[in-house]
């Protein structure tokens, strides 16, 4: 799809969070402007027929509770180093990806086209239609359950989801849940300290500014 491999690049965790920027779609391609872009090979089609209609937000840090670095990439793009942290050998060989990653400072990386079917959600099920994976977009937030997020990644979410629901008329504002909605019991993630309030009104004063 026209995609090129960059190389990664470790992020500290101590840099400035950035000004929230324009977000937007290509329809055709999937793939969002602006944003870096680091291919994963763990993505497929999404079943014939099938559109993104539900967004679901994850939480992940690597190692554990540890923020920046190019781990998530090396994740993503299945070529974690079992020898770079004691936790990484459980999770050489995963073929997990999402579609979007947000880290703390607000900067996007995309690894999946959207219309594309990424690996982010397992088992899972929303309002008993299973296998979320064939008809959602997963983002990550690059955090942990009981640390709040910031302020930057709670705009860059807004910006991306009301991009989304500009691209695909198929996704509803009212379609936006947690990993441990889709995957109660096995999954906690955004957590806690993730403001649900807070992105429904930022999101829903956004689609109301963009509708004057």
């Amino acid at each position: 799809m026209g995609w090129r491999r960059r190389a990664l690049k470790p992020v500290s965790s101590e840099v400035p969070q950035r000004a929230p920027q324009a977000v937007r779609i290509d329809a055709a391609t999937g793939l969002l402007a602006a944003a870096r872009q680091v291919l994963s090979p763990h993505y497929d089609e999404r079943p014939a027929g099938a559109l993104p209609e539900l967004l679901v937000v994850h939480a992940i840090s690597l190692p554990p509770g540890e923020f920046g670095g190019p781990w998530i990439d090396r994740l993503f793009t299945g070529t974690l180093p079992a020898d770079a942290h004691p936790s990484f050998p459980e999770r050489v060989g995963l073929k997990v990806s999402a579609h979007a990653l947000i880290r703390r400072d607000g900067s996007i990386v995309q690894y999946v086209p959207f219309a594309a079917r990424a690996w982010h959600a397992g088992v899972s099920q929303y309002r008993g239609r299973p296998a979320c994976n064939d008809f959602s977009i997963g983002v990550e937030l690059e955090g942990a359950d009981e640390v709040p997020y910031t302020d930057a990644q709670y705009a860059a979410l807004v910006a991306l989801a009301a991009a989304l629901l500009a691209t695909y008329p198929s996704m509803s504002a009212a379609a936006i849940v947690g990993h441990s909605d889709v995957a109660p019991g096995r999954k906690t993630d955004p957590g806690p300290a993730f403001e649900w309030g807070r992105l429904r009104a930022l999101l829903a004063a956004r689609i109301e500014a963009q509708a004057r």
